[in-house]
């Protein structure tokens, strides 16, 4: 959520940076007039309590207190009406403040959508290079028998798989690789549930901006998760915190996605699934070391790539293509041979304050000042569409599957599919 200081005090400032983020500019514009209302109210507020304190003094004083008791009712009136008046702004902008997207940082490109995105750096040569045509993940997971797509789709509907033999021990290897890359880098791996609260949920953005895409258990105030962002910064959920050193966290969960809006994008394979498998990262720093931290993620993501060989681009994010509480965010795209591009398989982003000051995350500067903690998160990787690529950039003419070397140990040992 955005400083209400500076949607009072710097709202032009504000409406040109979220023009860019195709923001209705309107309701920054009534939500300036509703925060500058609701300001001169209370401070009204603040004068009539004074008057009334005054002449609370005075009453016991007087003989004859008729008349200042009058004044005393008449004013209590007025504080009662501009207490009422007060409460009503403050619902109003309860409503409007959570729909404002965050403002992003000024080295991001403006852009209208995904077409405007740059190109940062690209590696086609890591491993076998950008390969040619294969048969796609899909098929050939299905003819090896370690992917089963029509017993899925008869347990939950369509957006759905199994994983079964060495597919599922893929998961495994893949999952135990990334947690162990992440922990030796200083990650604190957790362990998270994956039903949450509403509170929980607005904490990270995802209420009520997203609620289409999540999945609720009825007759609850529980959801699932959508990514393990959501417990993971939560964790410290109103709380004032020592950020002397940046908090790390990892944790392996699967996510729940309803896909809301992607309606015949991505049906065949595993790419777009309503349930998949990631492995998330998440710090909670101070201000000072947070763009600094948020680079380092960056490269602790990339580096999981290099080490399974696959190629793969880092893409910046424009304005336009920018995420809800995002700031600035770096796509890693890793190459998928069957459709001949780039496909996200990890999505690195720096929320400033936007995230803490929803779950009101805090920390003590050197000046004992409190202050909001700054976030950043990344997927560490996104492991259904690390399999997709595997089982065709690492698929041989004959039809076999070779194992990426740096998960063998993690595969006891086998090493071909």
């Amino acid at each position: 959520m955005l400083d209400t200081k500076l949607l009072k005090n710097n709202i032009n400032s504000i409406i040109d940076s979220l023009n860019s983020r195709n923001f209705d500019k309107t309701v920054l514009s009534k939500i300036s007039i509703l925060v500058k209302t609701r300001n001169e109210n209370i401070q009204k507020l603040s004068l009539l309590q004074a008057e009334k304190n005054i002449i609370s003094k005075k009453i016991p004083l007087e003989k004859d207190k008729s008349t200042l008791l009058k004044q005393a009712n008449e004013i209590k009136e007025k504080i009662f009406m501009m207490e009422e008046k007060i409460l009503l702004l403050k619902n109003e902008l309860d409503i409007l403040l959570p729909t404002i997207p965050n403002t992003p940082l000024e080295n991001v490109p403006i852009g209208k959508d995904e077409t405007d995105n740059v190109v940062i750096s690209e590696f086609p040569e890591i491993g076998r290079g950008l390969v040619k045509v294969m048969k796609p993940h899909y098929e050939i997971g299905v003819d090896k028998n370690i992917i089963d797509f029509e017993r899925a789709v008869k347990m939950s509907g369509t957006r759905f798989v199994i994983y079964k033999n060495e597919g599922s021990k893929l998961v495994r290897a893949l999952t135990n690789f990334m947690l162990d890359t992440h922990t030796k880098n200083g990650y604190t791996e957790m362990s998270v549930p994956l039903l949450v609260n509403s509170n929980t949920m607005y904490g990270t953005g995802q209420l009520p901006k997203f609620e289409d895409d999540l999945f609720k258990v009825a007759k609850t105030d529980l959801w699932l998760i959508s990514t393990a962002e959501i417990p993971l910064t939560n964790y410290h959920n109103n709380e004032i915190i020592d950020l002397t050193k940046p908090k790390l966290f990892c944790s392996f969960t699967p996510c729940f996605r309803s896909e809301a809006g992607s309606a015949g994008r991505d049906t065949k394979g595993i790419i777009r699934s309503h349930q998949f498998y990631k492995v998330e990262m998440v710090k909670i720093s101070n201000k000072e070391d947070s763009i600094n931290e948020f680079n380092k993620m960056v490269l602790d993501a990339e580096n999981l790539l290099i080490a399974l060989e696959i190629p793969y681009r880092k893409i910046l994010l424009c304005t336009g293509d920018l995420g809800f509480s995002s700031k600035i965010t770096y796509d890693l795209e890793l190459w998928l041979p069957s459709e001949q591009r780039y496909r996200e398989v990890s999505s690195i982003s720096y929320f400033g304050d936007f995230q803490s000051r929803r779950s009101m995350i805090r920390y003590k500067d050197e000046n004992e000042k409190i202050n909001f903690a700054h976030t950043i998160n990344g997927s560490g990787l996104a492991i259904d569409r690390v399999i997709a690529a595997i089982l065709e950039q690492y698929q041989n003419d004959d039809g076999s599957i070779d194992i990426p070397k740096i998960l063998i140990p993690y595969m006891m040992e086998v090493k071909k599919i």
